[in-house]
C-alpha cells in the first residue's frame, strides 16, 4: 500500500488522495458554538441534519452546501486554519505530521472501520430533531474528539 500522506503534503494531493484521508468520523458535523469572550470552540453531540447518524456520513454530500450554508468544506488553507478539528482527523493528523491511526479505512481497507473500532460520533451524536433544550446542554467531553 501506498502511503501517500507520508510523502504528499495536504496541499499537493489529488481530489481522490484528498478525499479518501476523511475517516467518516462525522465528528466535523457536530455543531459548534465559540465562546466569545475566549474564542474557544466546544463542540456538541448535536449533528448537522444532513447527518446520517448510522454511517457518520453526509446524506447529501455532493450537494451539501446548497442545504446548508454554514457547512465549511475542509481545504489545504483550513486545515492549518481551524483549531477544532478532532484530534484523529486525518488531515490534523498529517498537519502534525503523524501517521495515520490503525483503525483509518485506508489502512484497514474498510469503510465502517472508523465505527467499528469506536472512533465516530455514532454512539453520541444526537439529530437536531432529537435534541432539547439549549446547545450548550450538549456539549461534548473533549476526550471524544
Amino acid at each position: 500500500m501506498d502511503k501517500f500522506w507520508l510523502h504528499i503534503p495536504l496541499e499537493n494531493m489529488n481530489e481522490r488522495q484528498w478525499e479518501s484521508l476523511c475517516d467518516g468520523c462525522g465528528k466535523c458535523c457536530l455543531e459548534k458554538i465559540e465562546d466569545i469572550d475566549t474564542g474557544e470552540v466546544y463542540t456538541s453531540a448535536i449533528s448537522c441534519r444532513l447527518l446520517d447518524p448510522d454511517t457518520c456520513r453526509c446524506s447529501s454530500y455532493e450537494k451539501r452546501f446548497k442545504y446548508m450554508e454554514d457547512c465549511i468544506k475542509i481545504t489545504p488553507k483550513k486545515v492549518y486554519e481551524i483549531k477544532w478539528l478532532p484530534k484523529t482527523c486525518a488531515y490534523r493528523l498529517i498537519k502534525e505530521k503523524k501517521d495515520l491511526p490503525a483503525w483509518h479505512p485506508l489502512i484497514t481497507g474498510r469503510a465502517d472501520s472508523t465505527i467499528t473500532s469506536g472512533n465516530s460520533a455514532k454512539e453520541f451524536v444526537i439529530h437536531p430533531s432529537a435534541a432539547r433544550g439549549e446547545i450548550i446542554e450538549y456539549i461534548i467531553d473533549e476526550e471524544n474528539l
